[in-house]
């Protein structure tokens, strides 16, 4: 899962970039309502988790331009505005969740994966392709029941397909869900994390689209 944070407290943002990271979710942020659009046209982001009290836009107005523009992405709402008023008007707005600060790290964790679940269509997190199964949460991959040892960028690599089924995925699209905004990427580092990947859990688990991108492969026997 990849998320970018849209907070402009410093030290708020810095613990939950760090919480999340953890946790095994990628996460960038940005501080602002200019810079949080400019990184939703460049990157791909499974949820946004968004701060109301942005110093050059208020929070729920910059989430009714993105509804409004047709961006459907999963908006979880942090902030403290404890109102009851608040977080209706932050539903109606468009969130798809509401979080009051203070909270605790685990609840936002649990939160962020019900979102992506949502988003998916699916009721759990656990994902089952053939018998290969992966749990987004504990970031642990069984193949016929055995744990595979992935390393943080092939586990990236691996819920990226799963999550999109047979959708075919930009070589753009793969380096978003495997890289943060400041990461260096080597030219070739999307081929080696696909080799890595094929060499451990059976070469048919990557489809290359000749000219497209990339795919999760069919459920092996």
């Amino acid at each position: 899962m990849r998320v970018l944070v849209i907070e402009d407290d410093e030290l708020v943002a810095s613990g939950i970039v760090a919480g999340l990271k953890l946790s095994g979710i990628d996460t960038d942020h940005v501080a602002s309502a200019a810079l949080a659009n400019a990184a939703t046209r460049v990157g791909r982001f499974d949820v946004l988790i968004l701060d109301l009290g942005l110093p050059d836009a208020d929070g729920l107005s910059l989430l009714r331009q993105w509804r409004a523009a047709g961006h459907h992405w999963p908006v979880l709402v942090l902030t403290a505005r404890d109102e009851l008023g608040d977080k209706v008007a932050g539903l109606r707005s468009g969130a798809d969740d509401y979080l009051v600060k203070p909270f605790e790290l685990d609840e936002l964790v649990a939160r962020l994966h019900a979102l992506q679940r949502r988003s998916a269509g699916r009721s759990v997190d656990l994902i089952v392709h053939g018998p290969l199964s992966f749990d987004p949460v504990t970031c642990e991959a069984l193949l016929h029941g055995v744990r595979v040892d992935l390393s943080r960028r092939e586990l990236s690599l691996l819920g990226a397909l799963l999550q999109h089924g047979k959708r075919v995925l930009s070589t753009e699209q793969v380096k978003d869900a495997l890289y943060g905004f400041g990461d260096t990427v080597e030219s070739n580092a999307i081929n080696v994390h696909i080799h890595h990947l094929r060499r451990k859990l059976g070469p048919g688990i990557v489809e290359t689209v000749r000219g497209l991108g990339y795919r999760l492969g069919p459920a092996g026997e």
